[in-house]
C-alpha cells in the first residue's frame, strides 16, 4: 500500500484502484508463470500447439492493455467529470472562444486542436506499447526455453526457467505500475491556468 501511495499520492486513491490493479497483477503473473508448465509451448498436434502460454498470444496482451487504458478513462470520467476529462484532450469551450480573439486566437485554437489530436494518438500508443512490451518479453522467454529444452533436456534449462520466473514477476509489476500511473493521471483534475 505504501508503494502504491507513492504513485497515487493519496491513500483513498490507492484503496479505490487496488481491486483493479491487484487483479491485473495476479492475472498477468499467473498467465506468465503458466507458460512454465511442462509441455506448454512444445507439444504440437499437427500444426497446432496443444498448450500455449497465455501472454505469448497478442490477443490477450492487447486485451489487457485495452482494459488498463479504458479503465483509466472510466475512472477519469467518474472522478473529474465528463467535460473536465474530455478537455484534457480537446478543449472545446476555449476552441470556440478563441475565434473571437482574431487571427492569433484562431491560430491558437488550431494549435490546441492539433495538440488534442496528438493526445488521442498517445492514448492509442499506450495500448500498443503495453501490449507489445508484455507480448515481446513473454514470447522471447517461451522461444528461449523451447530451444534450450530441445537442445539439452537435463538441468541446462533450469536456470533459464528460474530467470523466466523473475521476468514474469517483473513484467507483471511493470504492467501493473503503468496501469496505476494511468489511473492516477486520468483521475487527477488538470491544473488551472493562472
Amino acid at each position: 500500500m505504501g508503494y502504491f501511495d507513492q504513485v497515487t499520492g493519496d491513500r483513498n486513491k490507492t484503496l479505490r484502484f487496488m481491486p483493479v490493479v491487484g487483479t491485473v497483477f495476479f492475472f498477468i503473473l499467473l498467465s506468465n508463470w503458466l507458460g512454465l508448465l511442462p509441455g506448454t509451448g512444445s507439444i504440437q498436434i499437427g500444426h497446432a500447439m496443444l498448450l500455449r502460454p497465455a501472454n505469448t498470444d497478442m490477443n490477450l496482451t492487447a486485451a489487457m492493455a485495452l482494459v488498463a487504458v479504458v479503465s483509466s478513462h472510466l475512472f477519469g470520467l467518474v472522478t473529474v467529470g465528463v467535460f473536465t476529462h474530455l478537455n484534457k484532450f480537446i478543449q472545446i469551450g476555449t476552441f470556440f472562444k478563441s475565434f473571437k480573439k482574431g487571427p492569433v486566437g484562431i491560430f491558437t485554437a488550431v494549435i490546441e486542436l492539433g495538440v488534442g489530436l496528438l493526445e488521442i494518438v498517445s492514448e492509442i500508443a499506450k495500448v500498443v506499447s503495453l501490449s507489445l512490451r508484455l507480448f515481446g518479453n513473454m514470447f522471447a522467454g517461451e522461444v528461449l526455453i523451447s530451444v534450450i529444452g530441445a537442445l539439452v533436456s537435463l538441468l541446462i534449462p533450469t536456470p533459464f526457467m528460474m530467470l523466466e520466473l523473475l521476468v514474469g514477476l517483473i513484467q507483471a509489476g511493470v504492467f501493473t505500475m503503468l496501469t496505476l500511473v494511468y489511473l492516477t493521471i486520468m483521475s487527477t483534475k488538470p491544473q488551472e491556468d493562472h
